[in-house]
């Protein structure tokens, strides 16, 4: 399997092509988009035009509907000039997937347009919706809604009560839950995201009180009889998708972070030494090693990601084998990479402390 290349497209039709074409921008932009905590609207433009927010949208939505490996390949290829704007991406990517649970109306209405972000954060615990007359009441506050500052509309996992209060069992006997979809308009948006790192996606809180949802803009996730779309994508679960996006944000900083090592290596002499950093040994030996954890570990995702893509094709279900090694892959491509980051920015040295080099957004 050719793991740079898994699925061939036109240059027209290509995401990862088209997420590659915008690296210069996005690199330009990195730094306003980290002292506003939010995608700049010139960047967010460019975003929309290279359709990269329609890459999980089914095609009957006007989306791309590409396959998993092409997805998580296009992110890190956005994640190697900032994480930020991936990370956003890789979260309305999955929010995106929610077009395939609603009626066709509904998802027109709220993912039909060029400029089209849909935002959630997980299940928090204050959170209960309660069936009433034509939908739901939904009372709650959520968390780290990545991209939400350039969202229009929001979503908010809900456990259902009943009127007392009481969890509504499903016919497992587990506690259900619905996913319900409003305007931000209706929510009360609460700027929390004051952090060291990541602070582009603005993954703030948002409040709702008692807000009446109609049934036609709620869905149970993963659910086969609420899903409306038969592709393959929407045999994966948006857990299995967030989990390979997000391990691909890693993977493409701690490429970018090597590669901008690997640079500085080629000039800069230690303090007390006379050579430079390349031709010491120590240096060339940990490089080799992160080199190698980098590329095994995506190895292994794409390897994990192509095995369930090619079982979803032939329309049968994910073995528990398969659904452990993606997990697996996702989580240890995750501390590979941060690994990878760690060697680079210890060799770097002073270099590592500025804040133009890769090595220094890396580690923030």
């Amino acid at each position: 399997m050719n793991i740079d290349a898994p699925i061939a497209k036109s240059p027209a039709t290509d995401p990862v092509r088209r997420a590659r074409q915008l690296r210069a921008l996005i690199e330009t932009e990195a730094s306003a988009v980290e002292g506003a905590c939010a995608l700049t609207p010139k960047l967010l433009a460019a975003l929309h035009d290279a359709r990269l927010f329609k890459m999980l949208l089914p095609r009957s939505v006007g989306g791309d509907e590409i396959d998993p490996l092409t997805f998580t390949t296009a992110i890190e290829e956005i994640a190697r000039a900032d994480g930020s704007t991936a990370w956003c991406i890789a979260q309305a990517s999955g929010c995106s997937m929610a077009a395939a649970y609603v009626e066709p109306a509904v998802a027109q209405e709220i993912f039909g347009g060029k400029d089209a972000v849909l935002a959630w954060g997980p299940l928090g615990p204050t959170v209960k919706a309660t069936a009433v007359e034509g939908g739901y009441r939904a009372t709650g506050t959520w968390s780290y809604a990545s991209g939400s500052r350039h969202a229009q509309w929001l979503g908010g996992h809900s456990p259902l009560v009943d009127a007392e209060g009481k969890p509504c069992l499903g016919p497992d006997g587990k506690p259900t839950e619905r996913t319900m979809l409003f305007p931000k308009s209706e929510a009360i948006i609460c700027d929390v995201w004051q952090v060291m790192g990541l602070k582009g996606t603005g993954s703030d809180a948002y409040t709702v009180t008692d807000l009446f949802v109609p049934a036609r803009y709620t869905f149970t996730r993963e659910s086969a009889s609420d899903r409306r779309e038969s592709g393959p994508l929407y045999r994966f679960t948006t857990y299995q998708i967030y989990g390979s996006a997000f391990a691909s944000v890693a993977l493409g900083i701690a490429r970018a972070t090597l590669d901008a090592f690997i640079q500085i290596a080629g000039t800069k002499v230690p303090m007390l030494g006379s050579k430079p950093l390349r031709d010491n040994p120590v240096v060339q030996s940990k490089v080799a090693v992160a080199e190698a954890q980098w590329q095994s570990s995506r190895a292994f995702l794409m390897q994990a990601l192509g095995d369930m893509w090619e079982t979803a094709c032939r329309r049968e279900g994910f073995t528990l084998q398969q659904r452990a090694a993606l997990r697996l892959a996702a989580v240890h491509a995750g501390h590979q990479a941060k690994d990878v980051i760690e060697t680079a920015y210890h060799f770097a040295g002073g270099h590592g402390n500025f804040r133009k080099p890769a090595v220094r957004t890396a580690a923030a």
